[in-house]
């Protein structure tokens, strides 16, 4: 079936060009109401005006993944200042989950309201949300405006994507999953240092106000240097009935439930051990799973009926692609480990070792610096021949390779000398993962479902991450139940403001609260190494005798 798609690609994929909302040249579908413009060629645009908008989507795409990393060096100081360090992965959280539930919808929202006014107003959202982060005055109002923060997030990374595509020619598109794994490696690289930096010399608030000078620069070029309405390709304008709203809200159903589940059984450990067993673990987990098959008969039925009528959230031609389907399956696995060691990692280094902030963001360098190589190398390696697959696998099992090794890592003040090493064999792997999981969502897609597979690439990154996270948050709370709690070495108050109480703990229970970190960290890396095993298995089922090429694409 794969190869029969390849071979007609040529006729379906032809490029148009697309110009919105030009009358004369309109030409519209009767029976689905979507709207096609443009003439059939696009006019080139001016080469200061493509780099231009590009810079400003870069740096926009930039800023989104830089708020998903740069925050991990500052939880712990964050969760400190507000006594109350357990629930402090929910400011992580927040922006991740909102992430994952409307890049889709902006996406499709984009399609209504233009690429031009979704984008600004993704741009905006985030701008505003950042410094209502920086003003908040609790914990909870915190989570409450990073949520809102990540749905701007979610639009810069949806509808920015959308554009290079659409602005981007046959050759051109080749770098485009370079182009998003080089930001996002480059962002994964700055995120832990600079919020490091911040929080040690100034105060953690930093890290979103400077979001807002930032960004507005960005924002102004690309209102400035929008192109002209003949020079966008693929675009089809839809009406706010062909939106997928049903789709949107089981989407959001299905994936925040399991993420909510593990995260709040964490917190709740800590004072009631029989919480797995309790509806609040249980009953997330049943609806997610419900919702999420729900969500898939849902979008058959959409395409078997309304295939002209709606504008499916995930069109069944990606998910009948086995290769397109593997590959989403093996890049949400790799997500949960490389989340958890950014943000739990720094963690370790801080309640452990004894770390400052900007130290313990220094201390992920190998893997960061391994993951910005890896994303290279991926990008060159497929350049001029699809070496997806070998490039997936090798990714997957150098993953494997360095979540088993980590596992190891013993209690000690000083820091194993190890544990950076390690670190490259994460890195490198998920370097790799990245840019190429980017590029085959390209190739296996059509150009009318691009869009969609890149986008259900990074959700199911960020949603992996998201589980990642809390599966951390749910192993720490059980471990400091049983080595802390239970023993009473320490009270639950001393818990939530570590720093401040450590101080005047005696030696044999800050060794004790060192142990128990110790143990939920390793034992976490446990489980990413099942994950990341099962990852490899996933790469493995992408493999096609006869890959796909750009050239049969375009």
């Amino acid at each position: 079936m794969d190869i029969e798609k390849a071979s007609s690609a040529q006729t379906t994929l032809t490029p148009v060009s697309i110009a919105i909302g030009d009358d004369e040249q309109a030409r519209t579908n009767t029976e689905s109401g979507t709207t096609i413009v443009g003439p059939t060629t696009a006019p080139s645009i001016a080469t200061w005006k493509l780099v231009s908008l590009y810079s400003s989507i870069c740096i926009g795409l930039f800023l989104s993944f830089l708020d998903t990393s740069i925050i991990a060096t500052a939880i712990y100081t964050i969760g400190v200042e507000f006594h109350s360090l357990s629930k402090a992965n929910w400011i992580a959280l927040s922006y991740t989950l909102a992430y994952v539930g409307c890049t889709a919808i902006f996406a499709s929202l984009s399609d209504v309201v233009g690429r031009r006014n979704a984008y600004v107003a993704a741009f905006v959202i985030f701008l505003a949300f950042s410094l209502g982060c920086g003003f908040a005055q609790n914990l909870d109002q915190l989570i409450a405006m990073r949520a809102l923060q990540g749905v701007g997030g979610s639009g810069l990374y949806s509808v920015g994507f959308v554009v290079l595509t659409e602005t981007a020619s046959p050759r051109m598109s080749r770098m485009i999953g370079a182009l998003a794994g080089a930001i996002i490696a480059i962002s994964g690289i700055l995120g832990p240092v600079l919020g490091g930096v911040i929080t040690n010399y100034t105060t953690w608030r930093w890290i979103f106000w400077l979001n807002a000078p930032v960004g507005i620069i960005p924002l102004i070029l690309f209102i400035t240097v929008w192109p002209d309405k003949t020079q966008i390709r693929g675009f089809q304008r839809r009406g706010f009935k062909q939106i997928d709203i049903l789709g949107f809200l089981l989407l959001i159903a299905s994936s925040v439930p399991f993420v909510i589940a593990f995260q709040q059984a964490g917190i709740h450990v800590l004072l009631d051990s029989s919480i797995w067993k309790s509806a609040l673990f249980v009953a997330p987990l049943v609806v997610g799973v419900l919702c999420f098959v729900a969500l898939f008969a849902w979008e058959w039925f959409v395409a078997r009926r309304w295939p002209d009528t709606i504008g499916a959230l995930f069109p069944m031609r990606l998910a009948k692609n086995r290769v397109y389907m593997s590959a989403v399956t093996a890049t949400m696995l790799t997500g949960f480990p490389y989340f958890f060691i950014v943000y739990s990692l720094p963690t370790r280094f801080q309640v452990v070792n004894g770390k400052s902030a900007i130290a313990s963001g220094i201390a992920l360098l190998p893997m960061l610096g391994a993951s910005a190589v890896g994303t290279t190398i991926a990008g060159a390696a497929s350049s001029k021949k699809n070496n997806t697959f070998a490039i997936n696998v090798i990714g997957a099992a150098l993953m494997l390779v360095g979540t088993a090794s980590l596992s190891t890592l013993d209690n000690t003040v000083a820091p194993q000398a190890r544990a950076y090493g390690l670190q490259v064999f994460l890195g490198f792997g998920f370097g790799l993962t990245v840019s190429n999981s980017t590029l085959l969502a390209i190739l296996e897609a059509e150009l009318r479902d691009r869009s969609v597979a890149q986008g259900v690439m990074a959700q199911v990154r960020v949603l992996g991450g998201s589980i990642g996270i809390a599966a951390s948050t749910a192993i720490l709370g059980v471990k400091q139940r049983q080595q802390l709690l239970d023993p009473m070495v320490v009270s639950a108050a001393q818990l939530e403001s570590l720093a401040g109480s450590i101080r005047t703990l005696s030696p044999e229970k800050v060794l004790a609260i060192r142990q128990a970190y110790t143990d939920a960290f390793n034992e976490t890396l446990v489980v990413c190494s099942v994950v990341s095993g099962v990852a490899l298995l996933a790469s493995l089922a992408a493999w096609r005798k006869q890959p796909t090429t750009m050239w049969t694409r375009e």
